[in-house]
């Protein structure tokens, strides 16, 4: 049997659940939802645009926090107990959205809760157990297990936008807590299991206590390059996507058709998913990030100016969302193989922590430019300079390192 089929056969049931989890998660379900609660929000409450929007940025600053946290309770506790307890404490506190009465503060009080508890539903959980039940097809394998957020993503945005006009906003906030609680969290209960948790017998050789701890990776170049070349990235890919449907209202097109156009973003991820995670354990994956994100900077410009067109904004959105399909898994493999899986939780959920600078404060930044000057042009002109700044900064990577040359851990 091919190592291929090999590693897929001992490990599909992760990846299934890892895929489902992650998609119903933190990471896809506000990101891509929060746009077509705008309208319903400030229609019953008077509240703008960029006052909603910092709701992301409040929940990306609690994230910042917990994020490393989370990745090192998985590290010392194991990945699957975290995973449980905070599936099922994301899926309470966004259906708490429900209870808004009209006061920002408990609104933003919300959002700090959504992260803090939903924090263990982040990448940062799911890719630990999956980086160590693949190794030869490790790029395809965490391609296929964030395929959640372009699947759940697009879909989220539907449903809800569906929910919204049958049964009102209060509701649409309780059917999407559903998805994790009636979906991912009994699949991961019965799927999710990491190499090292006990009764796992069928598990392959890993070298899962092999690599850096956070304070070596701290005191290295590459750690320092991933972190700032993703502030950007994440701008870029992250600010226009809870926008898109008001950025294609600015050009003249009605709701319906402006959430259809929006919703194509989930193909476009599922596509740069795959392709990633295939081109990532053939070529070196710096160079392959390189070229997939610089080439959807082209997608921030067809948006701006008067003369953008349903073809052209189509065009644009496949290219955003290729983007957004590739920087999640790239960012876990970089990690995983330059800083092995010692303490991949703490050093990952570290990283993510700059990640999610940039993608909460984008939408903000997004949104506030909107209101001061009436359109989102500068915004999409400064996302095409971030995308092709962070992604040339990846190429100072350099090559891997020997996986026997890591640090192995002592105690194990």
């Amino acid at each position: 049997m091919s190592v291929d089929r090999s590693e897929f056969r001992q490990g599909w049931k992760v990846v299934a659940a890892s895929a489902l989890g992650i998609g119903t998660g933190l990471s896809p379900i506000p990101f891509y939802t929060t746009g077509v609660f705008v309208a319903p929000l400030t229609a019953e409450f008077g509240w703008g645009v960029d006052q909603i929007m910092l709701a992301l940025v409040i929940m990306t600053l609690g994230a910042m926090v917990m994020g490393p946290l989370a990745g090192m309770a998985a590290d010392r506790f194991g990945v699957r107990r975290v995973v449980l307890i905070s599936v099922a404490l994301f899926g309470v506190t966004l259906a708490g959205f429900a209870l808004s009465n009209g006061s920002l503060t408990l609104f933003y009080i919300n959002w700090m809760l959504l992260a803090a508890l939903g924090s263990g539903t982040l990448p940062i959980t799911w890719t630990r157990a999956v980086n160590n039940w693949f190794n030869t097809h490790r790029g395809l394998a965490l391609g296929l297990s964030l395929l959640g957020t372009g699947l759940f993503g697009a879909a989220a945005k539907l449903y809800a936008n569906f929910l919204i006009g049958e049964v009102g906003w209060r509701l649409a906030y309780v059917g999407l807590a559903l998805l994790p609680l009636l979906l991912s969290l009994p699949t991961a209960f019965f799927l999710f299991r990491d190499v090292t948790d006990k009764g796992v017998t069928e598990a392959p050789a890993r070298q899962a206590h092999r690599g850096f701890t956070l304070r070596q990776a701290l005191g290295t170049y590459r750690f320092w390059v991933l972190a700032i070349a993703f502030v950007p990235i994440s701008f870029a890919v992250g600010g226009p996507i809870p926008n898109l449907e008001k950025i294609l209202g600015t050009k003249g097109m009605d709701v319906q058709q402006a959430v259809q156009i929006a919703s194509l973003i989930g193909p476009s991820v599922i596509a740069g998913r795959l392709l990633g995670g295939w081109l990532i354990d053939r070529f070196w994956a710096p160079g392959v990030a390189f070229v997939l994100l610089a080439l959807p900077a082209g997608a921030c410009l067809l948006l701006t100016g008067d003369g953008v067109t349903p073809a052209s904004s189509m065009g644009a959105v496949l290219l955003i969302g290729f983007a957004a399909g590739v920087e999640y898994d790239i960012l876990a493999f970089l990690v995983s193989r330059y800083y092995g899986m010692r303490a991949y939780g703490a050093i990952y959920g570290t990283m993510y922590g700059f990640f999610a600078l940039g993608a909460g404060f984008g939408p903000f930044i997004f949104g506030r430019i909107f209101v001061n000057t009436g359109s989102y042009d500068l915004g999409l002109i400064y996302g095409s300079a971030a995308l092709l700044a962070g992604a040339a900064l990846l190429l100072t990577m350099g090559r891997y390192p020997s996986p026997d040359s890591l640090p192995e851990d002592d105690a194990a």
